[in-house]
């Protein structure tokens, strides 16, 4: 009686929600214009539903950012490699003449969490190190071999080194990225990592600490290793921080990551997956978080870019807004600035293109991953193309 009895309650409450907003939404939008009602097909501007409500309220029609993306097979030492894995590719650079990526490597298949986690491998992205390899064109690339290791035994980073970014500035070369320190069950708190070289062929010296950590104001529920047995979930992050990518920015260097709450749901959009930033003075750090902090509903792996005296998102594969493309003034407070089909995972951006060209220009080309199966991931090539109008075969586009 009582379960139906919280039913009943909560059933009244969303509808009484979904009324406060329908109302609010029909107070808040004014008559359509001669030109919406055109554009729109309105014909009884009387009577506009929900969904024409929230049409009209869109900013962006003629949009310069909505694109849609090919992905291709690469050559050489990326191609896919039987009983290898190569995923999460860093953003590419060029330096001498030629560009550089860095990656995620393992080797063997994964066992997941059903064994000894001790001795097992839980996932394709456990018990990796970082590795790099370079190219002359973008699609054949040559494997140059270890980067950056896991730490030695009892370091915050022993289990596993991993999803890295590449940064540079002033001459100098960081990069940044996921870290594991051993055993990895369902309950360890992943962190982030740093290390710096003054060359991208290194060596690299790494950060003794983790520069970023997760929310320490969760509460697990027992003892028994269940991700989803919690007293308290804390904040968007007390459970991982995941992604780093490190951007300078109005003075400033801005760490954008993935946040995983302590006993994290599926809402409406699916994973509960948001998007944080800490704030540093200096490329080391220390690294502050944002109090606005989650920057974002949605998302998975990071993906951002300078653009227009801001900083522009792409937001993919999990929560209400993935598949979106996003932008702030501020590098803070995001507005949608297109809705996309899909996109690719993992995306690598190309740093060395014209990103002040147009606000999707740093997407021409780039690097992402694919999963040849659960256990075997692989680096491919991306490219996408801006799309403003659809024809049929042998029409002519609209001039």
């Amino acid at each position: 009686m009582t379960h139906n009895f919280q039913a009943i309650a909560l059933l009244l409450i969303v509808s009484f929600c979904g009324l406060h907003t329908a109302n609010a939404l029909a107070q808040e939008v004014s008559a359509p214009t001669p030109v919406q009602m055109d554009y729109f097909g309105i014909t009884t501007p009387d009577k506009l539903s929900a969904a024409t409500k929230r049409a009209l309220q869109w900013k962006h029609l003629a949009n310069d950012w909505y694109i849609q993306f090919q992905t291709y097979d690469l050559k050489g030492d990326l191609a896919f490699e039987s009983g290898v894995v190569r995923r999460d590719p860093s953003a590419v650079i060029q330096e001498n003449g030629k560009y550089y990526v860095w990656y995620s490597r393992s080797v063997g298949p994964s066992q997941g969490f059903g064994g000894d986690v001790e001795i097992d491998k839980v996932f394709p992205w456990d018990r990796c190190d970082i590795w790099y390899a370079t190219s002359t064109d973008g699609w054949t690339w040559k494997e140059e071999g270890l980067a950056v290791p896991r730490g030695e035994m009892g370091a915050y980073d022993d289990r596993s080194v991993f999803t890295v970014e590449i940064m540079k500035f002033e001459g100098q070369y960081y990069l940044c990225y996921q870290t594991v320190k051993s055993p990895y069950n369902v309950r360890v708190k992943n962190q982030v990592g740093l290390a710096w070289a003054d060359s991208p062929d290194g060596p690299w010296t790494k950060s003794p600490e983790p520069i970023l950590s997760p929310a320490n104001n969760g509460i697990w529920k027992g003892e028994e290793q269940n991700r989803f047995l919690v007293e308290k979930k804390g904040d968007f992050d007390s459970h991982k921080v995941h992604d780093p990518c490190i951007l300078p920015f109005k003075g400033k260097f801005y760490l954008y990551y993935k946040g995983e709450q302590m006993g994290e749901e599926v809402n409406f959009g699916g994973r509960m997956i948001r998007h944080g930033v800490a704030i540093a003075d200096e490329p080391r750090g220390p690294y502050i978080k944002s109090p606005y902090n989650p920057i974002s509903n949605s998302g998975h792996e990071v993906c951002v870019w300078p653009y227009n005296g801001g900083i522009a998102s792409l937001i993919t594969t999990d929560g209400p807004e993935r598949n979106t493309i996003q932008w702030s003034p501020d590098g803070i407070n995001f507005e949608i600035m297109s809705h996309l089909r899909d996109a690719p995972h993992a995306i690598g951006l190309n740093r060395s293109a014209d990103n002040e060209k147009e606000p999707t220009e740093i997407l021409r080309w780039g690097l992402t991953h694919q999963y040849r199966s659960g256990d075997y991931h692989f680096i491919r090539r991306f490219s996408s193309h801006r799309m403003s109008h659809h024809t049929a075969k042998g029409e002519e586009a609209a001039k």
